[in-house]
């Protein structure tokens, strides 16, 4: 992958709940259009370092950038425009169920950009064919397997035109066929679209399949940042276990 400007910075980031430090210190940036998954055991904090980009955390110290803008310390009201950048992805679909797949899409199309209902429910059937589901659109979220409400929720996603979309574990209790459509499709928005995506995951098969580069965190600090070379070549103990699934090595948890 070519060198690419520098769209996020997390710099110093620390998150405390409590009497835990999750986060300590946390630093990495993540380029224009790339692919970029955040990686470690579960409880690392991962989910918690990307929520800061969009102020639904605030670091307890240290800075979030966003295009050049420091954006952590920034009053609800002015996180506003943040949002409408960067959208976010969560682990479970959380559609409306009383809606169809359409209605569902259309919905922030009304309420956000002020479609009237005809252009809302033509502008979802787009988004839809966009994810690969267009002839889903008046099914309801409960017809649908697990695969196919998290791409539906990814059409919701681009209603705003993000330029980022943040993906927090998109692959998580899906089925491995399920799995690679949803990884396709990330890949394909950045690839065709430019979206930036930052991918919290701990799917190997993800994270070695679309990745243009990873961080993985460890004991709340970066423990490696590289491409998918660095991490199949390291000598890295605690990262060699990781990416191995190995369940004897130097790695402590807790």
């Amino acid at each position: 992958m070519s060198e690419r400007e520098t769209l996020i910075r997390f710099d110093r980031i620390t998150k405390a709940f409590g009497d835990r430090t999750i986060l300590d210190g946390v630093s990495f940036d993540v380029r224009r259009g790339e692919v970029f998954f955040v990686i470690g055991a579960s409880g690392v904090g991962k989910s918690v370092t990307i929520k800061h980009l969009v102020g639904l955390l605030r670091p307890d110290s240290g800075d979030v950038w966003f295009d050049g803008q420091e954006v952590s310390r920034l009053s609800e009201e002015a996180f506003f425009p943040v949002r409408k950048r960067v959208a976010m992805v969560f682990q479970y679909a959380t559609l409306f169920d009383s809606m169809t797949c359409l209605e569902n899409i259309a919905l922030p199309l009304e309420k956000h950009r002020g479609l009237t209902r005809d252009d809302a429910l033509l502008e979802a059937r787009r988004l839809l064919d966009r994810v690969h589901l267009g002839k889903f659109g008046e099914r309801f979220p409960a017809e649908l397997g697990d695969g196919m409400k998290k791409r539906v929720a990814i059409a919701r996603a681009l209603t705003v035109n993000p330029e980022v979309i943040l993906f927090d574990e998109p692959t998580t209790s899906l089925d491995p066929v399920s799995a690679r459509r949803v990884d396709t499709l990330i890949r394909e928005l950045s690839d065709t679209l430019g979206v930036t995506a930052i991918v919290v995951s701990h799917d190997l098969t993800s994270i070695f399949g679309i990745a243009d580069r990873i961080v993985m965190l460890y004991r709340g600090k970066v423990r490696t940042i590289g491409d998918r070379d660095h991490f199949r070549h390291t000598e890295d103990g605690v990262v060699r276990q990781f990416v191995g699934g190995l369940a004897d090595g130097p790695m402590e948890f807790g």
